[in-house]
C-alpha cells in the first residue's frame, strides 16, 4: 500500500509502523487536525497530550490481533502547543492492521472530526428536554393553579378538557365541550359575552378579554375575567387558547369605589340630614337593591326597648318600573314589628326568601307596607351612633335578581358611614338639649340675698347647636358672712365639658366651704382634684372672697387661673382690670401655685366676672375685645345691677356668636347703712 495516495483525502490518516507504533505517516487534514508531530517517534512519544487518553491502547490490539476497531464520536481534549485549537472535540475512528509495500506491518487510522454534528445533537436532545420540562411544568401549572385554561377550534368550540373549569363550575367534560360552556355563565351576562366571543372569532382579533360571571360548583356566581388570544400557523388561526381568572374582589373593590364615588357626588354640598339620606337611597336603587327606605327616629333617646317606635321615613326609593311606595311621612312602628325589632336589637335582620313569600317574622303588620309585591330578600339595617339607633334603612330585591347577601350589606353600611356624622350631630343635639335642661337648672340659680350687695348673674349659651358647654358660676355665703363668687370655663363644647363644668363647680364649693384659706390655696388644691381625676381636662376660673374689714367696708380677695380678669366700675365710671393674682389655668402645671391678691371695694363700685365669650370674637386680638368690655361698662356705670349686666350682653354679643357666656356681678352700696358714705 502507497500512502501518497491519501496526501489529498478529505478526512485525517495516519500511518504507524511495528510493535511500538512509530508515526510513519500522516497527510495534510490529520497535521492540521493533531498538530504536525514529528515522524519516526513511537505515538505515545509524539502525542503526549494524549497519551492518558487509552485511544492507543486500540493500536496494540489492532496490531496484535488484526481485527479491526471502530470508535463513533469520541471526546478528544487537544492541549497540543500550535495552532490547533484546543478543547475537546468529537472524531470517529477506524483503526485497522496494514502493510506496506516494503513488507512492514502497521496500523492505519482514518478519523474523521463529528464534533458540530455532536453539537447540533446535543442542542437538540437539550431543547427537547427543556420542551419536555416547560410542558410538564405548563401542565403542572394549569392544573394547580386558580386560573381556568381552556382551548377552542378556530371557529369556537371547546376541543379541550379543562380541570380548572371543572373544579370551578362543577361541569363534566361531556357538559363543558363545544359551547356547552355557555351554560355556566350567568343568565344576564350570556348574551354579552357569546356576542364579544363570536365578534372576536370572525375578525380574527390578536387578543379577547371580557368580564362574565360564572355560576360555581359550590352555589352563587363570581366574576371572571377572560383573556385570550388565536393560536397561528403562518397567517390561519388553528385554535384558541384562554384563560379565565377570578376576580370578585377586585370587582368588588371597584363596585365599592364606583359607588363611593357616585354617593360623595351626589351628597356633594348637601347639609341637611333628610336630603343626605334621601340621595344615598337614590345610590343604593338600583345598583344596590330594588327599594330603599330610610326611617329617622327621633325619639330614640326617650324611648325604652319594647315600646312602640315613632319613624319618620324620609326617603323611599324604587327602580324604575317597580311601583312606587308610599310618600314619605311619619310612621308608628308597633313594638315587635321588623323596624322595631331591629332599632331594639342595633343588628341587621337579613333574610332571603323565595320571591312573594317572606317568612312570618318579616309579616308583622306596620303602619304602611314596606315590602315590595315578589320580593326575594331584605336587609333591615340599623344605623347606630353611640349606641342608640338613629336611622334604619330597609333594602330589598324582587323577582329573579340574585338575592341581597353579607357582600350587599357591606356596602350599605359602607355608603351610610357618609351619613354618620350628620346623623350624630343630630344625636348630640338631642341628648346635649336634654342634659343642657338639667345643667342650666343647676346653674342659674338665684343668687343669694345678702344684705347690702346686690348681685345678677346672666348665661347665654352659644347659637351652635348644642345649647350649654363648659361656662360656669356659682356664689354662696359663708358662715363667717363672707360672700364667695366663683366663675370658669372647662375646655370644650360639648357634653362632656358640661358635665366636667358641673362636677368642678360643684367640687370648688365644697374646698371653699371646708377651710379658711386664701383663695390661691383653694384654687390649688382644686388643681391637685383636677389632674388626678380628669386627666385631659384643663379649664380657667376666678375664685373671688368679699369679705367686710370693718363695718361699712368691703374688701375682694381673689385668684384667677388663666381666666380673663375680673373687672372693677367704680360708680364715677372709671373702669380697670385687676391683673394682680394672674396665674396659670388648671391642669397644667404639675406642681401648681396660685396667688391670691387682695383690693379694697369702692362705695358704689361694681365688680364683673365674665367668661371669655364675652369678649373674644374670632379674627380678633383678646386685648381688643377686653378694652371694648371696659369702655362700655364704664359707659353704663350708672344703670341699674340688672340693666348693666343686659347692656353689656347687648353690646358685646353678636348675632352669631359661638360660644357660651356667663356674667356674675357684684355690686356694692353707696353708702353705710346710716346714709353716711361708706369709708373706701
Amino acid at each position: 500500500m502507497r500512502l501518497e495516495m491519501f496526501d489529498p483525502a478529505p478526512i485525517g490518516v495516519v500511518f504507524t509502523r511495528g510493535p511500538e507504533h512509530r508515526l510513519a505517516y500522516m497527510n495534510a487534514v490529520y497535521r492540521n487536525t493533531f498538530g504536525d508531530r514529528p515522524l519516526g517517534r513511537a505515538i505515545r512519544d509524539a502525542f503526549p497530550d494524549l497519551a492518558q487518553s487509552g485511544y492507543f491502547d486500540i493500536f496494540d490490539r489492532v496490531f496484535a490481533t488484526g481485527t479491526a476497531e471502530v470508535l463513533t464520536a469520541v471526546p478528544v481534549d487537544l492541549a497540543y502547543p500550535g495552532p490547533v485549537t484546543g478543547g475537546t472535540r468529537y472524531f470517529s475512528f477506524s483503526i485497522s492492521h496494514a502493510t506496506m509495500s516494503d513488507g512492514q506491518h502497521g496500523v492505519l487510522g482514518v478519523i474523521v472530526e463529528v464534533t458540530e454534528q455532536v453539537t447540533a445533537a446535543e442542542r437538540i436532545r437539550v431543547l427537547s428536554e427543556e420542551r419536555r420540562r416547560a410542558l410538564q411544568r405548563y401542565r403542572s401549572l394549569v392544573n394547580a393553579g386558580s386560573r381556568i385554561v381552556w382551548v377552542t377550534g378556530p371557529r369556537g368550540g371547546v376541543t379541550e378538557p379543562s380541570p380548572g373549569w371543572q373544579r370551578v363550575t362543577g361541569q363534566s367534560w361531556e357538559e363543558f365541550r363545544g359551547d356547552g360552556w355557555i351554560d355556566a355563565v350567568h343568565p344576564d351576562d350570556r348574551a354579552a359575552a357569546v356576542e364579544a366571543w363570536q365578534r372576536a372569532l370572525d375578525e380574527q382579533a390578536p387578543r379577547w378579554t371580557h368580564t362574565y360571571r360564572l355560576r360555581l360548583a359550590t352555589g352563587g356566581y363570581r366574576h371572571f375575567a377572560v383573556d385570550a388570544a388565536p393560536v397561528r400557523d403562518g397567517d390561519t388561526v388553528i385554535e384558541w387558547v384562554g384563560t379565565c381568572a377570578d376576580i370578585e374582589q377586585e370587582w368588588q373593590e371597584t363596585r365599592r369605589e364606583e359607588l363611593l364615588a357616585r354617593a360623595a357626588t351626589a351628597t356633594a354640598g348637601i347639609v341637611r340630614l333628610e336630603e343626605m339620606l334621601a340621595a344615598l337611597a337614590g345610590v343604593i336603587v338600583p345598583d344596590i337593591a330594588d327599594n330603599c327606605a330610610v326611617y329617622l327616629l327621633p325619639h330614640a333617646l326617650h324611648r325604652p326597648p319594647g315600646a312602640p317606635l315613632a319613624a319618620e321615613r324620609v326617603a323611599a326609593v324604587t327602580r324604575p318600573g317597580a311601583p312606587d311606595l308610599p310618600p314619605p311621612h311619619e310612621e308608628h312602628l308597633r313594638s315587635g314589628s321588623p323596624l322595631a325589632r331591629t332599632a331594639d336589637r342595633r343588628r341587621p335582620i337579613h333574610a332571603v326568601f323565595p320571591p312573594g313569600e317572606p317568612p312570618p317574622d318579616l309579616c308583622l303588620p306596620e303602619a304602611e307596607p314596606w315590602l315590595a309585591p315578589g320580593t326575594n330578600s331584605v336587609v333591615l339595617l340599623p344605623v347606630v351612633v353611640d349606641g342608640t339607633t338613629a336611622a334604619l334603612v330597609t333594602a330589598s330585591v324582587s323577582g329573579d335578581r340574585p338575592p341581597l347577601g353579607q357582600t350587599e350589606i357591606g356596602l350599605l353600611r359602607t355608603l351610610l358611614e357618609r351619613a354618620h356624622t350628620p346623623l350624630s350631630n343630630a344625636l348630640e343635639y338631642q341628648r346635649t338639649r336634654q342634659v343642657a335642661l338639667a345643667l342650666q337648672r343647676s346653674l342659674l340659680t338665684d343668687p343669694p340675698d345678702v344684705p347690702d350687695l346686690g348681685i345678677a348673674v346672666r348665661y347665654r349659651p352659644s347659637t351652635a347647636a348644642a345649647e350649654v358647654g363648659g361656662d360656669w358660676y356659682d356664689s354662696f355665703v359663708l358662715r363667717d358672712g363672707a360672700t364667695v363668687l366663683t366663675i370658669g370655663d372647662v375646655s370644650g363644647h360639648d357634653l362632656p365639658a358640661a358635665v366636667t363644668m358641673s362636677q368642678l363647680r360643684n367640687m370648688l364649693r365644697g374646698l371653699t366651704l371646708d377651710r379658711q384659706e386664701p383663695t390661691g390655696t383653694i384654687l390649688r388644691r382644686l388643681d391637685v382634684c383636677v389632674q388626678t381625676l380628669y386627666l385631659e381636662c384643663t379649664a380657667t376660673c376666678v375664685l373671688a372672697r368679699v369679705e367686710r374689714p370693718a363695718p361699712g367696708r368691703f374688701q375682694l380677695n381673689y385668684s384667677v387661673a388663666g381666666h380673663p380678669p375680673p373687672l372693677l366700675v367704680g360708680a364715677d365710671g372709671a373702669a380697670r382690670f385687676l391683673t394682680a393674682a394672674h396665674s396659670p389655668m388648671l391642669g397644667l402645671d404639675p406642681q401648681p401655685e396660685y396667688a391670691s391678691a387682695v383690693q379694697p371695694l369702692p362705695p358704689g363700685s361694681t365688680l364683673l366676672l365674665y367668661t371669655d365669650g364675652l369678649v373674644e370674637r374670632r379674627a380678633e386680638d383678646l386685648t381688643v375685645g377686653l378694652e371694648r368690655l371696659r369702655l362700655h361698662a364704664s359707659a353704663v356705670a350708672g344703670h341699674p345691677l340688672e340693666a348693666f349686666c343686659d347692656a353689656l350682653l347687648t353690646h358685646q354679643l353678636t348675632v352669631d356668636n359661638d360660644d357660651d357666656v356667663a356674667v356674675l356681678a357684684l355690686r356694692l352700696p353707696a353708702s353705710h347703712p346710716d346714709g353716711h358714705a361708706a369709708a373706701g
